[in-house]
């Protein structure tokens, strides 16, 4: 069953064309993700697909089943103020959550017809468990105080909470727009389990490559105004771009070779206006424009001259950080060496950016000392870009930190070539940063870090809002860089690319300096959690094994008698209290009241029926 369907759509904004004549069809079960470089029209494809951005072009055809309920997850997502988080979370058209909601509203109002109205539906629809299923999704999603008001919750909260409002509805077709930004790698984890169920239907934005590989089945990529389809995971998806754009640069060579012949046929020939001369003519500008097409695998290599690093680089000496309850770090100690390359892990809120910080001296330790060499020069590439100036060009705002990086051998790399190695071609650079897309926003702010030329760069979730492209260009450079390197970032596959170690932030104030990859830690994590379990099952097991030579002594089977008869008896009451229920002359107080047993029945019956069950392994 096709749930979209695409022909001839395009879409420009001005002068610029961001696609054209594209088609696309998403059936039942795939799971597509989308990718391109920052600028080029990711995310209005996504609001075309999501049916909140007009199309255009001849004979265009937008068709999205009217079976299937679809949901958008945006970058930002907005929220009523006063709302709280849990009232957020039920505002749905859901029936079912829409049900739970009227409950809540009801018992607040006091109105008892209202309130045995409201339990007849949650009945009827069988909604109980939806309060319960909310609650674990946002717990998983690290949204724990349901009644705090949305205008407290940052930006990050308010896309995981976006995020998990989606989920608790179940819609048929889900588009996302980088779903896994401001998630935590346990988020990370979950969340791709919950997406490759077979019956879900996605399409997504999102610049995770081991979130690619294991979720999607296929890849769009949105390149030069035109879509390409690759079948397949993430490495699928490689391996044929690389064999496509080989057969573009071999197809290329022979363009180029055809444009030369017909050059020199137009420079030779008069003008005839005869129809095949004109043919020949329109022919000619159509095979001049393919041959002046450039097929760039965007791939950079710099070897930067910079400034030299001492014997004395950073170092930490038994330094404690908290603030309140929350220990960021207790007595850690540590001496950086050159060419150093260290990832930062922890769960979100453990205080990674506090910890990058202390060791960079903008916050003072509560007790021990940091010491920084005196040829260190630190670039921190921060999340926060706000004081980024949005009314200059692009090129003005790179030489605002200088013109030029020096080179080794006496080169330089100026300002504009920096920019282009970096995907700002030319034209670009004479835009104001106001006009960039967000993730050029980003990638400008990191080139402003970089033209520093810092020795001991410090990166604080560099791949935020990073396309593809840009990340295996960044990783280029950061393989090729000699300095000192510190990186947090939840990008599994770029923190195993680039780090040698890791500092753990496991919380309490335990800092521990893990030697190995980022998937390294991961597997030994998992496989310690795995060992617990199995150690608990085998103590179980024991358990049993002696349990199974006792027998009850003749107290214990009299009390096992007992229990069946209190039991039989609670389960009785408890079938009349919910038939009481059902009387629509019951006041306020009756309700109350016959509630208040019916909470009291449920907790004797779970005390009697633990009790029953340990006597009754013994019977």
């Amino acid at each position: 069953m096709n749930y979209l369907t695409l022909e001839n759509i395009s879409k420009s904004f001005g002068e610029k064309i961001l696609f054209q004549n594209i088609n696309l069809t998403i059936g039942k079960g795939q799971k597509i993700a989308l990718v391109a470089k920052n600028g080029t029209g990711k995310t209005t494809l996504l609001k075309v697909i999501a049916g909140e951005e007009s199309i255009e072009g001849e004979n265009s055809k937008f068709i999205l089943s009217k079976e299937i309920k679809t949901r958008y997850l945006r970058q930002e997502p907005y929220f009523d103020n006063n709302a709280s988080v849990l009232e957020a979370a039920l505002d749905s058209p859901n029936e079912k959550i829409a049900a739970i909601k009227n409950l809540q509203l009801a018992n607040v109002s006091g109105d008892n017809q209202l309130i045995q109205d409201t339990i007849a539906v949650v009945e009827d629809l069988k909604a109980w468990d939806i309060e319960s299923r909310i609650k674990e999704i946002l717990g998983k999603l690290n949204i724990k105080d349901f009644s705090q008001k949305c205008s407290s919750l940052s930006g990050g909260q308010k896309k995981r909470l976006a995020l998990a409002k989606i989920l608790i509805e179940e819609p048929d077709f889900v588009i996302l727009d980088e779903p896994t930004n401001h998630l935590d790698i346990d988020m990370i984890e979950w969340l791709e389990g919950y997406l490759s169920r077979q019956n879900l239907t996605l399409f997504m934005v999102t610049h995770d490559r081991y979130f690619l590989e294991r979720v999607c089945t296929d890849i769009l990529e949105l390149d030069r105004g035109q879509l390409y389809r690759y079948k397949g995971s993430y490495s699928d998806y490689l391996m044929k771009k690389s064999e496509r754009l080989q057969n573009e640069k071999s197809n290329l060579i022979k363009t180029k070779k055809l444009y030369k012949k017909e050059l020199d046929w137009m420079r030779r020939s008069p003008q005839a206006r005869t129809t095949k001369a004109k043919s020949r003519i329109d022919k000619f500008y159509e095979i001049k424009s393919k041959a002046h097409q450039d097929v760039n695998e965007d791939s950079i290599a710099m070897h930067i001259e910079m400034e030299r690093l001492g014997s004395k680089i950073l170092e930490a000496h038994n330094i404690s950080k908290s603030f309140g309850e929350l220990d960021i770090c207790t007595n850690f100690s540590y001496k950086f060496k050159k060419k150093e390359r260290v990832g930062l892990s922890g769960p979100n809120g453990v205080g990674k950016t506090t910890f990058i910080k202390l060791l960079t001296k903008e916050l003072r330790p509560d007790a021990g000392k940091v010491v920084v060499g005196d040829t260190v020069v630190f670039g921190h590439y921060r999340q926060d870009i706000s004081d980024l100036n949005q009314d200059i060009r692009v090129i003005d705002s790179i030489r605002e930190i200088a013109d030029y990086i020096p080179l080794k051998k006496g080169k330089k790399l100026t300002a504009e070539s920096l920019l282009e190695r970096f995907l700002f071609p030319r034209p670009q650079q004479q835009v104001y940063v106001s006009q960039l897309s967000g993730g050029e926003k980003r990638r400008l702010h990191l080139l402003r870090v970089l033209m520093g030329n810092p020795n001991f760069l410090i990166l604080d979730e560099p791949t935020n809002d990073l396309d593809l492209i840009t990340l295996n260009v960044l990783e280029d450079f950061l393989m090729s860089y000699e300095g000192c390197l510190m990186v947090t970032s939840h990008d599994r596959f770029f923190m195993d690319k680039i780090i040698d170690h890791m500092f753990i932030l496991e919380g309490n104030g335990n800092v521990k300096d893990y030697n190995g990859s980022y998937s390294d830690y991961r597997e030994l994590k998992k496989k310690s959690s795995n060992n617990k379990i199995k150690t608990k099952t085998e103590e179980t097991s024991l358990q049993i094994s002696e349990q199974e030579s006792r027998k009850l002594s003749y107290k214990e089977k009299m009390e096992l008698q007992s229990l069946e008869k209190d039991m039989e008896y609670l389960e009785k009451r408890k079938k009349e209290i919910n038939n009481a229920f059902l009387d629509s002359s019951l006041d306020g107080n009756q309700i109350s009241e016959l509630s208040k047993e019916l909470g009291e029945i449920d907790q004797q019956l779970s005390t009697k029926e633990d009790r029953w069950l340990e006597l009754s392994e013994y019977a």
